[in-house]
């Protein structure tokens, strides 16, 4: 399979199943689309008759064209067969019962209360509570216990706001530096936070601490105060971007994100991230609303259509600073066209539910955050390990082959069947497809892809 489009002056051509990345001129567009198509004969002649005595191009040309395309077919570079799907069960069953990232929901509670919150404003549609110290080391040596022969063990502090449980996000951390040389591991932390309770305690302490931080921040003041308030209805913009500002000129303008969402409210999203970008933050995501069908901050198909207007003017945006020598970083763009990620990774996707888990304040264990507080996912607990067998085993049969939606698309190793999470969400199965999410994944890979093209080129 191959997929074809153009974008930012280029003629872009990916072999799918080879990782090939081709930039072409129109001769070779055309041709490659009818190749499969049509016979070396048809195709040649509805080339010619096109193209004939434009900018010099004979027959012979065109020809040549056709027999280096032939080349690139037969070196495995284009219309690679796919060889993948009778080893996606294989791969995906060799990491059966080992761990290596958790999710500690340190809080379910928070001191903002967003009206688009997939987690019921930190509460996960249950009861607020923190997590004790004593649950969260339990944590700890469960993942130690499972991990196998994993040497590298990522954790994140997780809410809620996970600083309305710092303390415990300490001690945590230092347990966990304190038996890494004697269980033979080393732990990655990441803080996700607000911002509201940041002080100098806490950046010294993440700077330290922390490989990453992810801030909470959705661009605009009128838009990040549209959702993101207290309980009093006041917005937080004001009293956080200070406390970011600070945070990030302390970490030398490394290892942190901001992460925004856009809603319906700005489908315009571009102008959220020169506004980030202006307040001085570099490193940046923004994210589709997650939220029930009917909720006013959804995403119609009409902004759908601005948001991916959007992509592609980002992309010219980090093409331009770039060139200006200002470059960012946009979370959704990072793409390696060269070494990665490996084929289990493309097949598999993220390992929610088998190689990554979040736990509650109370130990329990859930496929992913996004899972956490329906009962149906509960696959377990800290101390008994997974009990729901069932539910585990369905997301060990999940890959991109499991989704039958997915067989046929050109990005299928590209997303890796996408967010279990949002195709259950969307559809009651996570085999199922997330519609919106799906046309927005293709078109930021597309401006991802020329992106690179064009650094390349440069």
């Amino acid at each position: 399979m191959v997929h074809q489009y153009k974008l930012g002056g280029y003629n872009v051509v990916l072999d799918i199943c080879s990782g090939a990345v081709h930039v072409v001129d129109d001769v070779a567009y055309d041709i490659i689309e009818l190749f499969e198509k049509e016979n070396k004969e048809t195709v040649i002649a509805s080339i010619l008759e096109k193209y004939e005595g434009k900018d010099g191009i004979k027959k012979e040309d065109i020809e040549e064209c056709y027999d280096q395309i032939c080349d690139l077919r037969d070196g495995g570079q284009l219309f690679t067969p796919d060889t993948f799907e009778p080893m996606a069960d294989t791969l995906k069953a060799k990491t059966a019962g080992v761990v290596k990232a958790l999710c500690l929901h340190i809080a379910h509670t928070c001191n903002l209360n967003c009206s688009y919150c997939f987690a019921s404003q930190g509460k996960y549609h249950g009861e607020r509570a923190v997590m004790s110290y004593e649950v969260g080391k339990r944590a700890l040596d469960f993942l130690v216990e499972n991990s196998g022969t994993r040497r590298n063990l990522e954790v994140d502090f997780f809410g809620g706001e996970p600083l309305l449980n710092f303390d415990v996000v300490k001690d945590l951390v230092k347990y966990a530096r304190s038996i890494e040389k004697e269980k033979g591991k080393n732990f990655r932390f990441t803080l996700t936070t607000n911002g509201v309770l940041i002080d100098d305690d806490v950046i010294d302490f993440a700077n330290k601490e922390m490989s990453n931080v992810v801030l909470s921040l959705d661009g605009r003041k009128e838009i990040h105060d549209r959702f993101r308030v207290d309980y009093a209805g006041n917005g937080s913009f004001d009293k956080i971007v200070p406390k970011f500002q600070k945070l990030v000129e302390a970490r030398e303008g490394k290892n942190y994100y901001m992460r925004g969402t856009f809603t319906h409210a700005n489908p315009d999203f571009l102008e959220d991230i020169k506004v980030m970008l202006d307040l001085g933050f570099n490193e940046l995501s923004m994210e589709p609303v997650v939220c029930p069908e009917g909720d006013p901050a959804e995403l119609t198909d009409e902004d759908i259509k601005i948001v991916s207007e959007q992509y592609e003017k980002l992309a010219e945006l980090m093409l331009e600073r770039h060139k200006e020598g200002r470059p960012f970083t946009f979370y959704h763009y990072m793409i390696d066209l060269k070494g990665g990620p490996c084929i289990y990774k493309r097949i598999s996707g993220c390992g929610s539910g088998t190689e990554y888990m979040a736990v509650t304040p109370w130990g329990d264990l859930y496929p992913c955050h996004q899972f956490v507080g329906d009962e149906k996912y509960r696959l377990g607990d800290i101390y008994m390990g997974v009990t729901n067998t069932a539910i585990q085993n369905e997301f060990l049969a999940c890959n991109v082959y499991a989704k039958e939606e997915c067989r046929d698309c050109w990005a299928r190793l590209y997303c890796s069947g996408g967010c279990a999470a949002n195709a259950y969400h969307a559809t009651g199965s996570v085999r199922g497809i997330y519609r919106k999410g799906c046309e927005l994944f293709k078109k930021r890979m597309e401006c991802a892809i020329m992106l690179a093209i064009a650094k390349e080129f440069e």
